[in-house]
């Protein structure tokens, strides 16, 4: 049992700024994996008929999900500070909202509260369990407006989204790369002047005219199911497309 948990100390968790292993030597006792959310699907039973009629998707036309809600199991590894190491954890998660990124998993972040359900102090190790309840989601840990942490981006799996201070003098387009969750990007425009408008189009379709500062387009959808996911700027001045992609 000692040499099966201790091969687990590099499946490590985040939560907020503190880390299971680094801050508590807390081990899980089972590689760690968050729980899938469950649909919300919406359906109508047809009295005297078969089956049933399926309206999951007709006012979205997407499916939306139920939180996330689990349990994760640690193992303290100095049993003999378990009063403490409770008392910190208690302190720091019990009833929080807060992020957590999986070491397995670290180009993304869960969201959402933790609860300290249950602790277990035997002869020879003390457990703790970890209740969650998060967002359906989740989210790529960095969005396409901030810096990169590059000793914690996986080259192989990351997406670099680098969407900032994007210079227009004429036309330009940029091709998001979508992920699951339907995303309306916020579009953040700096122009030299107001006679020089931007304007910003989306896919083949409609033009819509930006203003100085934030803009959110609400028919303007980042998802995996458009064909086309491009932004066309025409104009003068600088924009910033801030999109964070979710997946689940």
């Amino acid at each position: 049992m000692k040499k099966l948990i201790r091969s687990n100390i590099s499946h490590g968790i985040l939560f907020g700024e503190k880390h299971s292993w680094k801050d508590w030597n807390i081990v899980p006792t089972t590689r760690p994996v968050i729980s899938p959310p469950n649909p919300k699907l919406i359906k109508i039973e047809i009295p005297g008929a078969d089956g049933e009629i399926d309206l999951t998707e007709a006012v979205s036309n997407d499916v939306k999900y139920y939180n996330r809600i689990g349990s994760l199991e640690f193992q303290v590894e100095n049993p003999s500070q378990w009063g403490e190491v409770y008392s910190e954890i208690m302190d720091y998660i019990h009833g929080q909202q807060m992020k957590a990124v999986l070491d397995d998993n670290p180009d993304y972040y869960y969201f959402g509260r933790f609860f300290v359900n249950e602790w277990k102090s035997e002869k020879n190790r003390s457990l703790i369990v970890i209740d969650y309840d998060l967002d359906p989601y989740k989210y790529e840990r960095y969005s396409s407006s901030e810096d990169w942490a590059w000793d914690s981006f996986n080259l192989e799996t990351g997406i670099i989204r680098n969407y900032r201070d994007i210079m227009i003098d004429g036309t330009y387009t940029l091709q998001i790369q979508p992920t699951r969750k339907v995303i309306v990007p916020i579009i953040t425009v700096k122009q030299y002047n107001e006679a020089d408008r931007i304007s910003v189009r989306y896919g083949w379709g409609d033009t819509y005219v930006l203003e100085n500062g934030k803009n959110v387009i609400y028919e303007i959808k980042i998802s995996t199911k458009n064909k086309y996911n491009m932004l066309t700027f025409s104009g003068k001045g600088v924009v910033t497309v801030e999109y964070r992609g979710a997946r689940l």
